[in-house]
């Protein structure tokens, strides 16, 4: 009998220790809007609202680290995966942007590309009426370089996906919505 207390007594342990070793997920979140939820006016361009950068924030990104790249992507049909902003050469000690950090408070050596209305820095949501309720992804990748070279002032997202994509060891995103 005591064998089977002390078996079941170890079992229960062995259980419990993991958990306490668990590592944290990656995760990003906002203090301008909640995941899936409404985007707030002033962070979008519809009828000329201010259009400022939403605050981001990440956390637990994983060991090895070196930078961060963020980018805003729209994959509803219509958009084709319109860039709205992409962020590169995001210092590994930077783990969150102010709202308005678009484009005078982004952290050096960042450097914003241009979006896909061509303008540097945030874009913010612009859909077009009739076309319902699109998704903005924001995603924070977590890379092994501290720095990305020879980077065009534009890329689509399947572009910087070809030039990130050996080179992410994590990432997390969160989705705002915004319709007309």
């Amino acid at each position: 009998m005591m064998y089977s207390k002390f078996a079941l007594a170890m079992f229960a342990l062995s259980c419990v220790v993991p958990l306490c070793h668990a590592e944290k997920k990656f995760t990003i979140t906002s203090a301008s809007f909640a995941d899936n939820g409404t985007i707030p006016a002033q962070y979008t361009l519809i009828d000329d609202n201010i259009n400022l950068s939403p605050q981001l924030s990440w956390e637990n990104a994983q060991a090895g680290t070196k930078s961060f790249v963020i980018t805003c992507i729209d994959p509803h049909p219509v958009a084709k995966n319109w860039v709205h902003w992409v962020i590169i050469n995001i210092p590994a000690s930077i783990t969150t942007l102010p709202e308005n950090a678009s484009p005078k408070k982004i952290p050096a050596p960042a450097v914003e590309l241009k979006n896909s209305y061509g303008a540097l820095g945030y874009g913010g949501p612009n859909p077009p009426k009739g076309t319902g309720i699109h998704d903005y992804v924001f995603t924070v990748y977590a890379l092994n370089v501290s720095e990305l070279k020879a980077v065009k002032s534009f890329l689509s997202e399947k572009q910087l996906l070809q030039l990130i994509g050996d080179k992410i060891i994590g990432q997390a995103s969160i989705t705002g919505k915004c319709g007309r």
